[in-house]
């Protein structure tokens, strides 16, 4: 008796509802579109950090992965339950549909109620609901187009009291997968109230609209003031159970990464002291697939003209024959030193990588400087581009850059032959 007593309250408000929207439905109708609420602007306005707690279940994963594997241990334990209903005459179903019309409208204030009742009430539109207690603390309310391959959200809102907690981020996902797995779609489009964009972004929605215009056109009321977005789904990605799988990849990635190198700590101390390591000797890279390749070139020796392999040795050997060939040069007597900055001010306002033959010579002297010829040859075409970007090109200067790098080259391809 008491539950005949139950459903004929609830069909009364339902009819109730119903005739009051139907008194509207000769007016104008409102546009649907999604509101802001309390929950778009904690989610908008909440700050992802990284979590920095080792012991974690999801490890260094940030804190919206957290809360998703928070919320998923709720629904695991029966704590929150999140499906999709619509009015198909169940009693249950009704009165939580009735529920979820009275958190839109208080949640939605600038939208009729009427017109929330209609698409709430409508056997086109399903609703996704999350229920806490036996009772329903907020849903997504969405129409879904089979043949154009598109679902359209209507209205989305979280009561007051389960705000800033991720439930409207859980009901998202939950739908995305719904909608992808039982509808076959493959686009969520919205009209976004400007203050609901941000909330919408962080769900994945874009405001570049992909989906072909002949899809949609027509099936969605355009109105001013909101903003169109679209949600493309993912066949490869598990809407309510990423966190698991960022969980499980990081893993396998873990499990493939070698240790950063640890040569150099606790060295460094002494200004001078140099600390080098192989790359032959760096775990995990000859495994990656690398393997040292001699350069296409080998080194002209000055003395005897024989050609040897370029060896560290023998390329620092061409390279001080090189620098010495070069200073002797009747042009190079502008970059035999740094320039003054007491004579020439602005020159270091210009130049910011300002360099000389004896700057060269220094760099040389260190054995370790130049490990290619390649940063050798680099150090001596910005010192003639320095001089050509300060000075103009009608000034001596100018002119001798150009003659000592046309030498420079040409002593530079002597001494080595290219391979073969």
């Amino acid at each position: 008796r008491r539950v005949k007593e139950e459903r004929n309250d609830v069909i009364e408000g339902i009819a109730t509802e119903t005739a009051s929207a139907r008194s509207e439905s000769r007016k104008e109708e409102p546009p649907a579109q999604v509101q802001d609420s309390p929950e778009a602007n904690a989610e908008q306005n909440m700050e992802v950090t990284a979590m920095r707690d080792p012991g974690a279940e999801m490890g260094e994963a940030g804190a919206y992965a957290q809360r998703e594997v928070w919320l998923r241990r709720q629904e695991d334990e029966g704590d929150l339950i999140i499906k999709c209903i619509h009015n198909d005459g169940d009693v249950e179903n009704l009165v939580w549909l009735i529920t979820l019309k009275n958190i839109f409208a208080k949640q939605l204030p600038n939208m009729p109620k009427e017109y929330i009742v209609r698409l709430l009430f409508d056997m086109k539109h399903e609703s996704m609901i999350a229920i806490k207690g036996g009772t329903v603390v907020g849903g997504i309310t969405f129409r879904t187009f089979i043949r154009q391959g598109f679902s359209e959200i209507a209205f989305c809102a979280v009561t007051a009291t389960e705000q800033v907690k991720g439930y409207g981020t859980r009901l998202m996902n939950h739908l995305k997968e719904f909608a992808r797995e039982r509808h076959k779609v493959t686009h969520f489009l919205t009209y976004a109230d400007n203050n609901a964009v941000g909330y919408f972004i962080k769900q994945g929605f874009s405001k570049e609209i992909l989906l072909e215009r002949e899809k949609w056109h027509g099936y969605i009321k355009d109105y001013d003031g909101g903003t169109m977005m679209e949600c493309a789904l993912s066949a490869a990605i598990s809407y309510t159970d990423f966190p698991r799988m960022i969980r499980q990849q990081r893993e396998a990635v873990d499990a493939k990464v070698y240790p950063g190198l640890k040569v150099w700590k606790g060295h460094g101390s002494r200004a001078n002291e140099k600390i080098s390591h192989p790359p032959e000797k760096i775990a995990g890279l000859k495994e990656a697939g690398w393997a040292p390749s001699p350069p296409p070139w080998r080194i002209i020796l000055p003395a005897n003209g024989n050609h040897v392999e370029p060896t560290r040795s023998a390329m620092h050997q061409l390279m001080n024959e090189v620098h010495f060939a070069a200073v002797d040069h009747p042009d190079a007597w502008p970059f035999l030193e740094p320039v003054d900055g007491r004579e020439v001010p602005d020159y270091y306002d210009i130049i910011k990588d300002p360099v000389d033959l004896a700057c060269i010579k220094r760099r040389l002297g260190t054995q370790e400087y130049y490990i290619a010829l390649e940063i050798f040859a680099a150090d001596f075409r910005r010192m003639f581009e320095n001089c050509r970007i300060y000075n103009a090109p009608d000034t001596v200067y100018y002119k001798c850059a150009t003659r000592l790098e046309q030498f420079f080259e040409s002593k530079l391809v002597a001494g080595i032959s290219m391979l073969r």
